[in-house]
């Protein structure tokens, strides 16, 4: 695609995005309808189905979300209008939860524990993101100020993303443990791929666990890397690139688009679960044994891999607005 090309399809911007939203709430309230007809669940808890009530919402959801478009596109983006988009985001954002979680388990399970769940999650990621485009359409891009898209974050933002990294090393400790035989929390590294491959793991999981490796220390490593490449310049981070990017910018939606999928999955789940396990640890609630020989060891590892995940999730979520911002700040702006 040539300059010109891309300038005149940027200008038009505000036009496609309405109608290509319209068409995705069109298909999202079809989806609902057909599984609220069809008696199929979209929510999907540790493998067991609930009500299929969920698909009405969903269906009425995409409704309203075709008709505000619609009107949108007819009569122009009121601030009533965009509201309302504002507030259908929001719940496409809730209605994704464990998009993250059912790309992992497809990853490394082969499978997902509903694949109507799944699709769901899908599309509600996608809704959030055009919803928010469809709200934000009458807005023109800035044009970013020199050197601040790869500037470097605010020291108390770098010192989240620090704190964000450490709270990864207990989890990846554990899981290192066990994948190179060793024994945590009353589980050897062979009972612990028995468990594996009771539940399913794929041939890639299977492997890099005989290799000792885990997968989900190497997702932990990536996600680290993830987060100090929207804090730091990615020519800081590996110098040998800077001759590489030099004159050259990541794409914003490329980082972005990860570090949202991530931040809305892990920290809700993180910060709930740390808020269950805190409950587990009054004596209000009971935590199940799983696959433990005791509710103490359960407990003891779930701390380490919920808390890795809450201050993960919140650290992306810092992360990921300090790169919005310093990405889409106006030349004569204010920085982050």
């Amino acid at each position: 695609m040539t300059k010109a090309s891309w300038r005149r399809w940027r200008q038009l911007w505000p036009r496609w995005v309405t109608w290509v939203t319209m068409f995705w709430a069109a298909v999202y309230a079809g989806f609902g309808l057909a599984c609220a007809l069809s008696g199929t669940s979209l929510l999907s808890l540790g493998g067991h189905q609930a009500s299929s009530a969920l698909g009405w919402a969903v269906a009425a959801g995409g409704a309203l979300a075709a008709l505000v478009c619609g009107v949108a596109a007819w009569c122009g983006l009121r601030p009533m209008l965009r509201a309302l988009l504002w507030v259908l985001c929001g719940l496409a954002g809730v209605a994704a939860f464990g998009l993250l979680m059912d790309m992992l388990t497809l990853m490394f399970g082969q499978a997902v524990d509903s694949w109507a769940s799944a699709a769901n999650h899908a599309l509600a990621a996608a809704g959030m993101f055009l919803l928010a485009a469809t709200a934000r359409s009458d807005h023109r891009p800035s044009k970013v100020a020199v050197g601040q898209a790869h500037s470097a974050s605010s020291r108390s933002v770098q010192l989240a993303a620090c704190v964000g990294t450490v709270a990864f090393l207990p989890y990846a400790m554990m899981k290192l443990v066990w994948a190179s035989g060793g024994t945590f929390a009353g589980v050897s590294g062979r009972e612990m791929r028995v468990i594996s491959e009771r539940n399913g793991a794929s041939g890639i999981w299977l492997t890099l666990e005989s290799w000792g490796l885990d997968a989900t220390a190497l997702l932990a490593a990536l996600g680290v890397f993830l987060l100090w490449g929207l804090v730091r310049p990615w020519g800081q981070i590996f110098p040998r690139w800077t001759l590489f990017l030099r004159g050259r910018r990541v794409p914003r939606w490329l980082p972005l688009t990860p570090a949202l999928i991530g931040a809305a999955t892990l920290a809700p789940y993180g910060v709930l679960g740390v808020g269950y396990l805190t409950l587990a640890a009054a004596g209000v609630v009971t935590i199940p044994r799983g696959d433990f020989h005791s509710s103490g060891d359960a407990l003891l590892v779930s701390w380490i891999g919920l808390a890795a995940f809450a201050a993960y999730g919140i650290a992306l979520v810092i992360a990921a607005r300090s790169y919005w911002l310093r990405t889409t700040t106006p030349v004569h702006g204010a920085a982050e």
